[in-house]
Protein backbone atom coordinates (compact mmCIF):
# COMPACT_ATOMS: atom_id res chain seq x y z
CA UNK A 1 0.00 0.00 0.00
CA UNK A 2 0.87 3.62 -0.74
CA UNK A 3 2.05 5.53 2.20
CA UNK A 4 -0.38 8.71 2.97
CA UNK A 5 0.88 12.26 1.95
CA UNK A 6 -0.32 13.03 5.20
CA UNK A 7 -3.00 12.03 7.93
CA UNK A 8 -4.95 13.61 9.88
CA UNK A 9 -7.24 12.35 12.56
CA UNK A 10 -9.77 10.85 10.09
CA UNK A 11 -8.53 11.46 7.00
CA UNK A 12 -5.96 10.03 4.75
CA UNK A 13 -4.52 11.99 2.13
CA UNK A 14 -2.50 10.82 -1.10
CA UNK A 15 -0.83 13.65 -2.97
CA UNK A 16 -1.42 12.86 -6.79
CA UNK A 17 0.38 16.09 -8.27
CA UNK A 18 -2.17 18.33 -9.27
CA UNK A 19 -4.92 16.00 -7.62
CA UNK A 20 -5.96 14.54 -4.06
CA UNK A 21 -7.42 11.93 -2.87
CA UNK A 22 -9.11 12.17 0.50
CA UNK A 23 -9.83 9.01 1.94
CA UNK A 24 -12.17 9.73 5.09
CA UNK A 25 -12.07 6.77 7.93
CA UNK A 26 -13.71 5.69 10.56
CA UNK A 27 -11.80 6.88 12.91
CA UNK A 28 -12.80 9.25 15.93
CA UNK A 29 -11.01 11.67 18.22
CA UNK A 30 -11.42 13.39 21.60
CA UNK A 31 -9.36 15.32 23.55
CA UNK A 32 -7.04 15.62 20.14
CA UNK A 33 -6.15 11.72 20.59
CA UNK A 34 -7.61 9.38 18.11
CA UNK A 35 -9.59 6.53 19.89
CA UNK A 36 -8.64 2.74 18.88
CA UNK A 37 -12.93 2.33 18.67
CA UNK A 38 -14.12 2.62 15.00
CA UNK A 39 -17.47 4.31 14.34
CA UNK A 40 -19.19 2.06 11.54
CA UNK A 41 -20.26 4.08 8.37
CA UNK A 42 -18.72 7.50 9.86
CA UNK A 43 -16.23 7.88 6.93
CA UNK A 44 -18.99 7.28 4.38
CA UNK A 45 -21.99 9.73 5.95
CA UNK A 46 -19.20 12.48 6.23
CA UNK A 47 -18.08 11.95 2.48
CA UNK A 48 -21.70 11.55 1.37
CA UNK A 49 -22.71 14.75 2.71
CA UNK A 50 -19.85 16.57 1.49
CA UNK A 51 -20.82 15.57 -1.84
CA UNK A 52 -24.33 16.50 -0.99
CA UNK A 53 -23.63 20.18 0.30
CA UNK A 54 -20.90 20.73 -3.27
CA UNK A 55 -23.71 19.64 -5.47
CA UNK A 56 -26.05 22.29 -3.97
CA UNK A 57 -23.72 24.86 -3.54
CA UNK A 58 -21.35 25.12 -6.63
CA UNK A 59 -23.34 28.74 -7.46
CA UNK A 60 -22.34 29.81 -4.67
CA UNK A 61 -19.05 29.18 -5.11
CA UNK A 62 -16.49 26.74 -6.89
CA UNK A 63 -15.00 23.42 -4.82
CA UNK A 64 -12.44 21.30 -5.29
CA UNK A 65 -14.60 17.98 -6.20
CA UNK A 66 -13.61 15.60 -9.36
CA UNK A 67 -15.25 12.33 -8.58
CA UNK A 68 -16.40 10.09 -6.05
CA UNK A 69 -15.82 6.92 -8.66
CA UNK A 70 -13.15 4.10 -7.54
CA UNK A 71 -13.15 3.94 -11.59
CA UNK A 72 -11.31 7.47 -11.65
CA UNK A 73 -9.19 6.73 -8.64
CA UNK A 74 -5.48 5.26 -9.17
CA UNK A 75 -4.20 2.69 -7.46
CA UNK A 76 -2.74 3.38 -4.03
CA UNK A 77 -3.08 -0.11 -2.91
CA UNK A 78 -6.60 -0.12 -0.52
CA UNK A 79 -9.14 -2.21 -1.62
CA UNK A 80 -11.80 -1.37 -3.58
CA UNK A 81 -14.72 -1.70 -1.30
CA UNK A 82 -13.12 -0.43 1.59
CA UNK A 83 -12.13 3.41 -0.81
CA UNK A 84 -16.26 2.77 -2.21
CA UNK A 85 -18.19 5.67 -0.73
CA UNK A 86 -15.43 7.38 1.11
CA UNK A 87 -12.88 9.05 -0.69
CA UNK A 88 -13.26 11.91 -2.94
CA UNK A 89 -10.68 12.52 -5.85
CA UNK A 90 -10.63 16.22 -5.70
CA UNK A 91 -8.10 19.50 -7.40
CA UNK A 92 -5.51 20.04 -5.19
CA UNK A 93 -5.35 23.74 -4.02
CA UNK A 94 -3.22 26.39 -2.58
CA UNK A 95 -4.40 26.11 0.77
CA UNK A 96 -5.64 29.03 2.52
CA UNK A 97 -4.13 28.54 6.03
CA UNK A 98 -6.91 29.85 8.47
CA UNK A 99 -10.75 28.13 8.78
CA UNK A 100 -13.18 30.34 8.44
CA UNK A 101 -16.20 29.72 11.46
CA UNK A 102 -19.79 30.83 10.98
CA UNK A 103 -21.75 30.68 14.26
CA UNK A 104 -25.34 31.37 13.96
CA UNK A 105 -25.94 30.57 17.75
CA UNK A 106 -24.76 30.74 20.73
CA UNK A 107 -22.46 27.64 21.80
CA UNK A 108 -19.23 25.63 22.82
CA UNK A 109 -16.70 27.93 23.53
CA UNK A 110 -17.95 31.10 22.08
CA UNK A 111 -20.61 30.64 25.16
CA UNK A 112 -17.74 30.15 27.13
CA UNK A 113 -16.51 33.35 26.21
CA UNK A 114 -19.56 35.52 26.31
CA UNK A 115 -19.84 34.54 29.99
CA UNK A 116 -16.63 35.50 30.62
CA UNK A 117 -15.97 38.91 28.28
CA UNK A 118 -19.68 39.50 26.82
CA UNK A 119 -17.78 38.64 23.45
CA UNK A 120 -17.66 35.90 20.91
CA UNK A 121 -14.48 35.93 18.87
CA UNK A 122 -13.55 39.35 20.52
CA UNK A 123 -16.26 40.75 18.57
CA UNK A 124 -18.96 42.98 20.77
CA UNK A 125 -22.49 41.15 21.25
CA UNK A 126 -26.34 41.63 22.23
CA UNK A 127 -26.00 41.39 26.03
CA UNK A 128 -28.15 39.57 27.78
CA UNK A 129 -27.83 36.38 25.76
CA UNK A 130 -28.26 32.65 26.87
CA UNK A 131 -26.64 29.43 25.96
CA UNK A 132 -27.86 28.36 22.55
CA UNK A 133 -29.82 31.70 22.01
CA UNK A 134 -29.56 32.70 17.90
CA UNK A 135 -27.64 35.82 16.94
CA UNK A 136 -29.50 38.91 15.25
CA UNK A 137 -26.97 37.86 12.32
CA UNK A 138 -24.61 34.95 12.23
CA UNK A 139 -20.86 35.93 13.28
CA UNK A 140 -17.95 34.86 10.88
CA UNK A 141 -15.07 34.24 13.31
CA UNK A 142 -12.25 33.05 12.05
CA UNK A 143 -9.59 30.85 13.99
CA UNK A 144 -6.01 29.62 13.09
CA UNK A 145 -5.54 25.72 11.67
CA UNK A 146 -3.56 24.24 13.99
CA UNK A 147 -1.15 21.43 13.12
CA UNK A 148 -0.75 20.22 16.87
CA UNK A 149 -3.36 21.02 19.56
CA UNK A 150 -6.17 23.35 19.20
CA UNK A 151 -7.32 26.36 17.11
CA UNK A 152 -7.35 29.55 18.14
CA UNK A 153 -9.73 32.38 17.36
CA UNK A 154 -8.48 35.43 15.59
CA UNK A 155 -10.30 38.52 14.75
CA UNK A 156 -11.36 39.36 10.99
CA UNK A 157 -8.58 42.44 11.39
CA UNK A 158 -5.59 39.86 12.56
CA UNK A 159 -7.39 38.04 9.43
CA UNK A 160 -6.95 41.02 7.15
CA UNK A 161 -2.97 41.23 8.24
CA UNK A 162 -2.25 37.75 7.75
CA UNK A 163 -4.22 37.45 3.92
CA UNK A 164 -4.50 40.87 3.12
CA UNK A 165 -8.17 43.21 3.17
CA UNK A 166 -9.52 41.89 0.00
CA UNK A 167 -9.15 38.35 0.48
CA UNK A 168 -10.49 38.41 4.21
CA UNK A 169 -13.55 39.94 2.79
CA UNK A 170 -13.72 37.43 0.17
CA UNK A 171 -13.28 34.73 2.56
CA UNK A 172 -16.32 36.14 5.02
CA UNK A 173 -18.45 36.68 2.12
CA UNK A 174 -18.05 33.39 1.16
CA UNK A 175 -18.39 32.01 4.56
CA UNK A 176 -21.63 33.89 5.24
CA UNK A 177 -23.55 32.75 1.98
CA UNK A 178 -22.75 29.56 2.43
CA UNK A 179 -24.01 29.11 5.81
CA UNK A 180 -27.10 31.16 5.20
CA UNK A 181 -28.02 28.64 2.52
CA UNK A 182 -27.05 25.88 4.31
CA UNK A 183 -28.62 27.08 7.66
CA UNK A 184 -31.93 27.52 5.93
CA UNK A 185 -32.05 24.21 4.09
CA UNK A 186 -31.05 22.63 7.21
CA UNK A 187 -34.02 24.33 8.83
CA UNK A 188 -36.56 23.09 6.59
CA UNK A 189 -35.46 19.41 6.86
CA UNK A 190 -35.54 19.82 10.94
CA UNK A 191 -32.16 20.67 11.63
CA UNK A 192 -30.17 23.91 13.36
CA UNK A 193 -27.12 24.48 12.00
CA UNK A 194 -25.14 26.21 15.13
CA UNK A 195 -22.21 26.62 13.80
CA UNK A 196 -19.54 25.97 11.28
CA UNK A 197 -16.45 25.74 9.40
CA UNK A 198 -15.28 26.31 6.19
CA UNK A 199 -11.81 25.60 4.30
CA UNK A 200 -10.87 27.92 1.00
CA UNK A 201 -7.63 27.41 -1.09
CA UNK A 202 -7.06 28.56 -5.09
CA UNK A 203 -7.54 26.27 -7.73
CA UNK A 204 -6.36 28.12 -11.51
CA UNK A 205 -6.36 31.60 -9.35
CA UNK A 206 -9.63 31.39 -8.18
CA UNK A 207 -11.08 30.77 -4.56
CA UNK A 208 -12.23 27.57 -4.01
CA UNK A 209 -14.19 25.49 -1.46
CA UNK A 210 -11.93 22.47 0.14
CA UNK A 211 -11.75 19.48 2.47
CA UNK A 212 -15.25 18.50 3.53
CA UNK A 213 -18.45 20.42 4.16
CA UNK A 214 -21.31 20.89 6.24
CA UNK A 215 -21.01 17.69 8.03
CA UNK A 216 -20.92 16.36 11.94
CA UNK A 217 -17.45 16.75 12.00
CA UNK A 218 -17.21 20.18 11.07
CA UNK A 219 -20.59 21.59 11.77
CA UNK A 220 -22.88 21.52 15.44
CA UNK A 221 -26.07 20.46 13.94
CA UNK A 222 -29.14 20.30 16.76
CA UNK A 223 -32.62 18.79 16.30
CA UNK A 224 -35.36 21.34 15.37
CA UNK A 225 -38.03 20.21 17.37
CA UNK A 226 -35.97 19.57 20.51
CA UNK A 227 -34.42 23.12 20.53
CA UNK A 228 -34.79 25.09 23.52
CA UNK A 229 -33.04 27.83 24.54
CA UNK A 230 -31.18 28.47 27.71
CA UNK A 231 -29.65 25.18 27.85
CA UNK A 232 -27.39 23.16 25.65
CA UNK A 233 -28.49 21.26 22.96
CA UNK A 234 -28.63 17.12 22.02
CA UNK A 235 -26.09 16.93 18.62
CA UNK A 236 -25.56 14.98 15.63
CA UNK A 237 -22.55 14.36 15.93
CA UNK A 238 -19.88 12.40 18.63
CA UNK A 239 -21.29 13.80 21.81
CA UNK A 240 -22.52 10.09 23.21
CA UNK A 241 -18.23 9.91 22.97
CA UNK A 242 -17.83 13.21 24.43
CA UNK A 243 -19.83 12.49 26.95
CA UNK A 244 -19.11 9.10 27.73
CA UNK A 245 -15.36 9.81 28.38
CA UNK A 246 -16.02 12.79 30.17
CA UNK A 247 -17.70 10.00 32.46
CA UNK A 248 -14.92 7.29 32.22
CA UNK A 249 -12.33 9.28 34.30
CA UNK A 250 -9.80 8.85 31.34
CA UNK A 251 -7.24 11.42 32.18
CA UNK A 252 -6.89 12.71 28.26
CA UNK A 253 -3.24 11.50 27.88
CA UNK A 254 -2.37 8.04 26.03
CA UNK A 255 -3.38 5.58 25.66
CA UNK A 256 -7.36 6.60 24.62
CA UNK A 257 -10.20 4.10 25.97
CA UNK A 258 -11.91 1.92 23.73
CA UNK A 259 -15.25 2.89 23.65
CA UNK A 260 -18.30 0.49 24.27
CA UNK A 261 -20.21 -1.07 21.51
CA UNK A 262 -23.60 0.75 22.80
CA UNK A 263 -21.66 4.09 22.78
CA UNK A 264 -20.15 2.89 19.31
CA UNK A 265 -23.56 1.86 18.33
CA UNK A 266 -25.59 5.23 19.01
CA UNK A 267 -22.60 7.55 17.85
CA UNK A 268 -22.91 5.78 14.31
CA UNK A 269 -26.82 5.86 14.55
CA UNK A 270 -26.37 9.61 14.94
CA UNK A 271 -23.98 10.46 11.65
CA UNK A 272 -27.43 8.10 9.76
CA UNK A 273 -29.49 10.10 11.19
CA UNK A 274 -27.93 13.45 10.41
CA UNK A 275 -27.50 12.19 6.79
CA UNK A 276 -31.02 10.97 6.30
CA UNK A 277 -32.73 14.07 7.65
CA UNK A 278 -30.68 16.60 5.59
CA UNK A 279 -31.02 14.48 2.44
CA UNK A 280 -34.29 12.94 3.04
CA UNK A 281 -32.94 9.50 2.16
CA UNK A 282 -32.44 6.35 3.70
CA UNK A 283 -28.80 5.63 4.37
CA UNK A 284 -27.81 2.41 2.88
CA UNK A 285 -24.21 0.81 2.69
CA UNK A 286 -22.60 2.78 -0.09
CA UNK A 287 -22.20 0.52 -3.88
CA UNK A 288 -19.96 1.41 -6.19
CA UNK A 289 -21.95 3.58 -8.58
CA UNK A 290 -21.24 1.99 -13.03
Amino acid sequence: MKKPSSQGKVRDIFDLGDKLLLVTSDRISAYDLILPSLIPDKGRVLTALSIFWFSRTHGLIKNHFISDKVKDFPDVGLEKDYLAGRTLLVKKAKVVPFECVVRGYLAGSAWAEYQEHGTVAGQVVPEGMVESQKFPEALFTPSTKATDGHDENITVAQLENEVGKDLAQKLQQASLNLYCFAANFAHSRGIIIADTKFEFGFVDDQLTLIDEALTPDSSRFWPLDDYEIGRSQPSFDKQYVRDWVDESGWDHKPPAPELPNDIIQKTSDKYIEAFQKLTGTVWSTVEESP
